[in-house]
């Protein structure tokens, strides 16, 4: 491969949560084991080079006053879109700066609702979205998803629709690829959930910051390009920070078509006067969208496919009674372990502390609403991973 997956970084002491923090309280790792990353959703590759020569060439300008964001940041994300998701008919005029997606759902919510709507979606949930509702007043409504005979997690319309009506929701967020599970939607499934929204009046907040971590096989198509209805109901939103691991530097961006919403949205997102873009933040982007980015983007699927392969063979062979779906996206695993609990008379905390012990720092499940679940990163080189299956196979499993 042209670009580095192999090297292990040293985060220690460079701002990284991943292994700075453990996500749990009283847990410790146990001396003797050094600490595997595999919680937080970010990534532990070094990033396309394009990007830090893009910021280094902006800094030694030394100076740094007031800007507006330059046509290239629009041009780099129009070509990006058109090029990756087939986008089609998208100008400078729909693109708008957020600091992040959660902030941006946020505003498009405070658009769509009053506060005390009922929100519609699915479970598992990012746990982001649980909390960013709860804290500013909106009441989710979950539709579970569903494992059909090949163990593929599904949308159930039924359920949708029941919900939709019954509880009279009239926004809903969508997330795709889907957070925690990793499901990729196929159109079908995409026009099938957007009829719904339009049958009852829904609007649409489109969690798409996952896109362009796409596994062999899958295609990732954006919602607003499955009818013209859903191009005009849907907010969408964007990252490079989850693909090209720029979280700490903020910056995303939404995709609106119907002018009214964008409107809005824009009146919205201002109010608060915190939502402005960074200059480095910018030069980020249109570093992580050159042509090397693509490059490297289609080398960072390659590898996360070998991992999730690995990974997912590795637990159905060596863990019984831990079952788990293989994400078509994302590099996340969502674990269920109920049945390996209840068989062994251990309790999911007691299952999560003694991975920490070992030193893997997974993620506890709950928070996303499953119950015996356990989120697991494998962006990792793949020694790292390797390593952090064989400890759970001998220690913990």
């Amino acid at each position: 491969m042209k670009y580095d997956f192999t090297t292990i970084m040293d985060r220690n002491g460079k701002d990284a949560i991943a292994v700075d923090v453990i996500p749990y309280k009283d847990m410790q790792v146990k001396e003797g084991f050094s600490r595997i990353p595999m919680w937080v959703a970010d990534m532990n590759f070094q990033t396309v080079p394009t990007i830090p020569e893009a910021i280094i060439e902006r800094t030694r300008h030394t100076a740094y006053g007031y800007f507006l964001p330059r046509d290239e940041y629009y041009d780099s994300i129009i070509r990006w879109q058109e090029t990756r998701h087939n986008a089609q008919g998208l100008t400078k005029e729909c693109i708008g700066y957020e600091n992040g997606v959660l902030g941006g759902v946020l505003s498009a919510l405070n658009v769509f609702c009053s506060k005390g709507d009922k929100v519609l979606l699915h479970s598992p949930t990012y746990i982001g979205f649980t909390e960013a509702l709860e804290n500013n007043g909106y009441h989710m409504v979950l539709s579970p998803l569903v494992k059909d005979k090949a163990g593929c997690w599904r949308m159930d319309f039924e359920d949708m629709e029941l919900k939709l009506k019954e509880e009279n929701i009239h926004a809903a967020i969508f997330c795709s690829p889907h957070n925690p599970t990793g499901r990729v939607w196929e159109r079908e499934e995409l026009m099938q959930a957007m009829e719904l929204f339009r049958k009852y009046d829904v609007m649409v907040a489109a969690d798409e910051i996952w896109s362009d971590i796409i596994l062999t096989g899958s295609r990732h198509i954006p919602t607003q390009m499955v009818s013209e209805d859903a191009r005009m109901r849907t907010v969408a939103f964007y990252a490079p920070s989850k693909t090209f691991n720029l979280a700490g530097l903020i910056g995303s961006y939404h995709i609106i078509y119907n002018p009214w919403i964008r409107d809005r949205i824009r009146k919205e997102s201002s109010l608060s006067h915190y939502n402005s873009m960074n200059v480095l933040s910018m030069h980020a982007l249109i570093g992580a969208y050159k042509p090397e980015g693509y490059e490297w983007v289609d080398e960072l699927c390659q590898v996360l496919t070998e991992n999730v392969e690995y990974a997912y063979r590795f637990i159905l062979e060596h863990f019984d009674g831990v079952s788990v779906s293989k994400p078509q996206g994302t590099y996340m695993l969502f674990l269920d372990c109920e049945d390996w609990c209840k068989k062994h008379g251990r309790t999911i905390d007691e299952l999560q502390c003694a991975g920490v012990e070992a030193g893997v720092i997974w993620q506890d499940g709950r928070p996303f609403h499953g119950e015996y679940g356990i989120r697991l990163n494998v962006a990792l080189p793949k020694s790292l991973l390797t390593e952090a299956m064989e400890r759970l196979d001998k220690m913990v499993f």
